[in-house]
């Protein structure tokens, strides 16, 4: 058995069988490369500010992204969008991973009126539950450019009291946004797996100082 294996291994080599293999395999990690580096993500977080106002945490924040043909298609032909913005406030730890001392969320949904040709934006604070959006702030806007601004910046948004933390600790605030894909209808999750120009997500840290501003 061990003379046969030999001899069918030394007959793949003198046909150039594992030199073809070689390069195949090569090529496809190439490619696969590639696709990696095109699918990356180009949402950026160009600014992050944490600040204490008497007893309140605020967060202001500017992302940036170019809107995808694709989603943007999808707006045009009525299919909300739903983006949220959260932050998380962490106590750090030297021991042991940071602790998550508290959260905020904010979901923003977006839709097209094609009777109007306005963009209606929808924001709540908290995630949706039952189908319901609960208290929210509606909005409308001429262009989607001017919705997008609105959607990519929150400005002094609270997401904390200062008085439940303590300021001989460390903490940090992550905040992140994300174009959330869950809320679509279910053909369109379906559709947008693995499809580079739906991944719209972003996240960044920023220390957060106790200090009262003089």
């Amino acid at each position: 058995m061990q003379v046969i294996m030999m001899a069918f291994i030394t007959h793949l080599f003198k046909n150039g069988w594992f030199e073809r293999a070689r390069r195949w395999f090569y090529l496809c990690s190439l490619f696969f490369v590639v696709g990696l580096a095109q699918a990356q993500n180009t949402a950026e977080i160009s600014h992050l500010q944490v600040d204490r106002s008497d007893d309140e945490i605020l967060v202001s924040a500017q992302v940036q992204f170019d809107l995808p043909s694709t989603v943007e298609d999808a707006l045009q032909k009525g299919v909300p969008l739903y983006f949220v913005s959260e932050v998380e406030i962490l106590r750090e730890r030297w021991y042991w991973y940071d602790k998550r001392v508290g959260s905020a969320e904010r979901h923003l949904r977006l839709a097209y009126q094609p009777l109007t040709r306005r963009w209606r934006l929808t924001v709540t604070s908290g995630a949706p539950k039952g189908g319901s959006l609960g208290l929210s702030l509606n909005q409308t806007f001429e262009t989607l450019s001017q919705a997008l601004a609105t959607i990519t910046r929150v400005s002094r948004w609270k997401v904390a009291d200062a008085t439940e933390l303590d300021a001989s600790l460390k903490y940090r605030v992550e905040y992140r946004f994300k174009l959330d894909l869950g809320q679509l209808p279910l053909p369109f999750q379906i559709g947008t797996l693995g499809q580079a120009d739906w991944d719209v997500a972003v996240t960044l840290q920023a220390p957060l100082s106790l200090e009262l501003p003089r």
